[in-house]
């Protein structure tokens, strides 16, 4: 039985897929996501002659990736389900604040994350995953002479907090999360600033003291994410 203050444990394959310009498979208990990153020499409209590069993100769930049944593609009803798109933009918001555009130069790094099994914490291990795939990118385009300097200015990572049967939880599995009092997602940086806090309470509203015990929680769990990342860099 895990403790309330306990991460899952957290595996990383570097360079899992042959093609992508950086890739990794994040094995976050049973939650498992396929990370990719893929670069493109060319900026969305709005930044064209600007000298800026951009980072953006696509999200997506297998159909087989949950218990619940088979769940259908987004093709298959001719547009993105509000969940994907939605989680798609936090990790695109994530992983932007990692980086310095003017030193990525005028090119687009689209990371693709595809959760291929679900059990809760998907767009926190996505985020994580998501990072690392994008530092392997960046390290391939500057061995390749594409860039002069690292525009990774630190590492972002995510982890899900709680409060379950009214104690502060981390890292929340499928189980805690459809339980769960309060469900707040927290994203850093690696020198302990907040990117993003996504919460919200799910039946009754929650005290400062709740707020203040789940960040305390969140920020002891991403410093032991940020030392599985980093021996993996």
């Amino acid at each position: 039985m895990r403790k309330s203050n306990e991460l899952r444990t957290i595996k990383i394959l570097r360079n899992f897929t042959k093609h992508a310009a950086g890739s990794v498979l994040i094995k976050w208990g049973d939650t498992w996501v396929l990370c990719t990153a893929s670069v493109e020499e060319k900026v969305p409209p709005f930044l064209r002659d600007s000298g800026r590069g951009w980072i953006t993100a696509e999200y997506s769930m297998l159909p087989s990736s949950t218990g619940g049944g088979r769940k259908d593609r987004d093709i298959k009803k001719l547009k993105m389900d509000a969940r994907s798109s939605e989680i798609q933009r936090l990790i695109g918001r994530a992983l932007r604040a990692a980086v310095d555009m003017e030193k990525l130069g005028e090119r687009q790094i689209t990371v693709d994350c595809d959760v291929l099994q679900a059990d809760g914490g998907t767009r926190c291990a996505s985020i994580t995953g998501g990072m690392i795939a994008l530092e392997i990118a960046v390290e391939k385009l500057i061995k390749s002479g594409l860039l002069k300097e690292n525009p990774i200015i630190h590492r972002v990572a995510a982890v899900s907090v709680g409060v379950c049967d009214g104690k502060p939880t981390l890292d929340l599995d499928y189980i805690h999360d459809s339980t769960a009092e309060v469900d707040l997602n927290v994203i850093m940086t690696d020198d302990g600033r907040f990117v993003e806090l996504q919460g919200c309470a799910e039946h009754k509203p929650f005290s400062d003291k709740h707020l203040e015990a789940m960040l305390k929680l969140a920020k002891s769990g991403l410093k032991k994410i940020f030392a599985i990342t980093a021996k993996n860099a």
